[in-house]
């Protein structure tokens, strides 16, 4: 299975590493390292997270890091990473592609 980021997921994880730099770059590059080997360690164990509480769709599950959640979608030939984000924010909706919403 192959494990795919999307621009949201990318660009969420570019704030993370932004908002963390300000205190230390050191310490943001090694924690975004940590959330994109979390990412793709999901090839082997992609049913590993529970289902997301706030969509309740089977093929859309989540993982967390700290105090972050990784929010994924499963496909038949690939897991696509749909979004990371801090776990006491609401889940920002908009971060699932609206033409594969569940």
């Amino acid at each position: 299975m192959k494990v795919v980021w999307t621009e949201q997921a990318l660009e969420r994880l570019q704030e993370i590493e932004d908002f963390i730099s300000q205190d230390s770059p050191q310490t943001a590059l090694r924690f975004i390292e940590k959330l994109i080997s979390r990412g793709v360690a999901l090839k082997t164990f992609s049913r590993l997270g529970r289902q997301v509480p706030e969509l309740g769709s089977n093929d859309i599950r989540e993982v967390l890091e700290g105090k972050y959640r990784i929010v994924y979608r499963i496909t038949a030939q690939r897991l696509e990473i749909l979004t990371v984000f801090e776990g006491r924010h609401q889940f920002p909706s908009d971060d699932i592609p609206p033409n594969r919403r569940s």
